[in-house]
């Protein structure tokens, strides 16, 4: 695995720093909403404070704008007020979103040279963003000298280090509503697995059809519902038992239980997905099950996934898990194997 040169061997005093951070946080009402990525870009940038940067200018895409209407929709603002509480420093600028333009995403050479103007090292913290190849992750990274932000290091080392040698028993658990989201990290991380644990929706896939090859523990009941409504007529059933027309929303109680014990006997523990329609409560009890025993387990813990973050965050069980990547696609592609644009494009370590 490609390891990039470390922003703490940039020399970046008295120079302006342009730092990609990823910064693509839910907004409600003009407002962030959860500022966990901001949070998580802060050891960075106050590591380039702290070298004494002149100037450190952060930039970040936030959404999917598509329309001039868009513009102040996804406007950085919130974002950049929000930044600025909780590391109020003059030398910070927040510049706007790299999406605005449209070659950002086309890796456009001169939109490149726009964010580049007047800096004079670059520090990609946006791991999030790693697997594109865009102009502010890769274009600029081939413009100015380039070195890997504190986080990115940190979700590569995390990561990276499932695929390699791991302490076992290894139990990986997956979850979600599609296979073929996740087929290639199962693919890839389940063979290596001692145990493969599969909840939600992707588990009735598999047991429809299987394309791996290896053996994978799907749920022996569920939490049925007659329609998908969060206030459906409901019950537990062994999975084969599940009535003509009815959905299965979430794990049952013994399958839980199957799965926490699988869980309890790890040493190292990669989870990624939902067990149920866990927003809502009648069908969230399963992926509240893995998540408790996740965070009680005495083994190396690595999450990964907005839901699984997001429920561990939800029932205050963040903080006992090893790593929780904010990494989304970006991680999924590393688990498969494959090289991340976005790294790639920073000098390896000396």
């Amino acid at each position: 695995m490609h390891k990039p040169r470390s922003v703490r061997d940039a020399d970046v005093a008295g120079k302006t720093v342009l730092v990609r951070a990823d910064l693509n946080v839910p907004l409600e009402n003009g407002e962030v909403a959860d500022d966990t990525r901001i949070r998580s870009s802060l050891p960075t940038l106050a590591l380039l404070l702290e070298s004494s940067a002149a100037e450190v200018r952060v930039c970040s895409h936030l959404g999917r704008p598509k329309t001039e209407d868009d513009r102040a929709k996804y406007s950085m603002a919130p974002v950049e007020k929000r930044l600025r509480e909780l590391l109020p420093d003059e030398r910070i600028r927040v510049l706007e979103n790299t999406r605005f333009n449209p070659g950002e995403t086309k890796n456009d050479e001169g939109f490149a040279r726009e964010l580049v103007d007047g800096c004079d090292v670059y520090v990609n913290d946006a791991f999030g963003s790693a697997h594109r190849a865009h102009a502010s992750t890769v274009g600029v990274a081939h413009l100015l000298p380039a070195y890997a932000g504190l986080l990115l290091l940190a979700e590569l080392e995390h990561l990276g280090a499932l695929l390699g040698d791991v302490e076992r028993p290894f139990v990986l658990i997956s979850g979600g509503a599609k296979v073929d989201d996740k087929l290639g990290v199962l693919q890839n991380l389940g063979g290596r697995a001692d145990v493969v644990l599969i909840g939600g929706k992707m588990a009735e896939q598999l047991r429809v059809e299987n394309p791996l090859d290896f053996d994978v523990v799907l749920p022996s009941d569920v939490v049925g519902a007659s329609e998908f409504a969060g206030d459906a007529e409901s019950g537990v059933y062994p999975f084969d038992t599940l009535p003509d027309g009815w959905l299965g929303l979430d794990i049952g109680p013994a399958t839980r239980g199957d799965f926490a014990r699988e869980i309890a006997s790890a040493r190292t523990i990669f989870w990624n997905g939902p067990m149920g329609v866990f927003e809502w409560p009648r069908f969230a009890e399963g992926t509240k099950a893995v998540a408790d025993a996740v965070a009680c387990a005495k083994a190396h813990t690595i999450v990964g996934g907005a839901d699984s973050v997001r429920a561990l965050t939800e029932l205050g069980l963040v903080d006992q898990v090893d790593w929780a990547s904010t990494g989304g696609g970006a991680a999924l592609e590393l688990l498969e194997g494959k090289e991340l644009p976005g790294v790639a494009a920073i000098p390896v370590a000396a």
